[in-house]
């Protein structure tokens, strides 16, 4: 069985989006590397209407969507085990260390809130991860779902091509990722680095470790912090050394 990705949503029809182009969409439909399962979850509702949704409890705006109707539709899904996820404003941050562990998986299931949200008790019976692609609050989960199946998507082996293009990504060592340039040489008046049409592939990957440290800690001071601790901790780090040349009285 290829990775699945069963999305639980009151809108199928969203799917599957971005998801379905480029070489991501290639992997899917033509090559089968993976797979996108979109199930309505209207369908589980027990109300001749089709409702799943109710009033708060304790009150408040706005509706929530009912834990057994979710319930329902994650119990009709079958095949092994696969991570669940609930896209949630107040989850944790998704992050690519996450993605990683979930792309060993056979799949993810990712259930798309909508209104006020979803009914605590079915989140915590069935072990749902609560995840959040940023500080912001969307109308539903499904724009968010696309995110994290992305994510994962890309790194299962044989839908982006060549390994060795994820290795220097975007948080892959806990830095952000260098600039990237392509011809024509000069654009607008700004040209390429001269460093990048010298050939010289030590001074390249020199100077773009150096703009990967640069960027991270401009734009990302927690990563950089972090970066800068584990550098440190690492055995044989100048820091590590002395550490360890105190602690033996040198």
């Amino acid at each position: 069985m290829p990775f699945t990705a069963t999305v639980l949503t009151m809108f199928p029809e969203a799917f599957p989006g971005p998801l379905g182009v480029s070489l991501i969409g290639t992997a899917w439909r033509e090559k089968g590397l993976w797979d996108l399962q979109a199930l309505d979850i209207r369908a589980f509702s027990e109300d001749k209407r089709g409702f799943l949704d109710d009033t708060p409890a304790g009150g408040g705006p706005g509706q929530v969507l009912k834990a057994d109707v979710v319930a329902r539709a994650l119990d009709s899904l079958e095949g092994p085990p696969r991570p669940l996820l609930y896209m949630s404003a107040r989850g944790r941050p998704l992050t690519q260390a996450r993605v990683k562990e979930w792309a060993k998986a056979d799949g993810i299931v990712v259930l798309c809130g909508r209104f006020e949200g979803v009914d605590q008790r079915v989140l915590d019976a069935r072990g749902f991860e609560e995840i959040s692609v940023g500080n912001a609050v969307l109308a539903g989960g499904e724009a968010a779902a696309m995110v994290a199946i992305e994510a994962c998507v890309r790194l299962v082996p044989g839908v982006l091509g060549a390994a060795e293009s994820l290795s220097s990504e975007s948080f892959e060592d806990g830095l952000l990722e260098h600039p990237q340039y392509t011809r024509p040489r000069t654009f607008e008046g700004h040209d390429i680095p001269e460093v990048l049409l010298s050939g010289d592939h030590k001074k390249i990957a020199q100077w773009r470790e150096a703009q990967r440290e640069e960027t991270t800690r401009e734009r990302r001071p927690d990563l950089w912090a972090a970066h800068l601790a584990k550098t440190a901790a690492e055995p044989g780090s100048a820091k590590s050394k002395a550490k360890g040349a105190k602690a033996r009285g040198e």
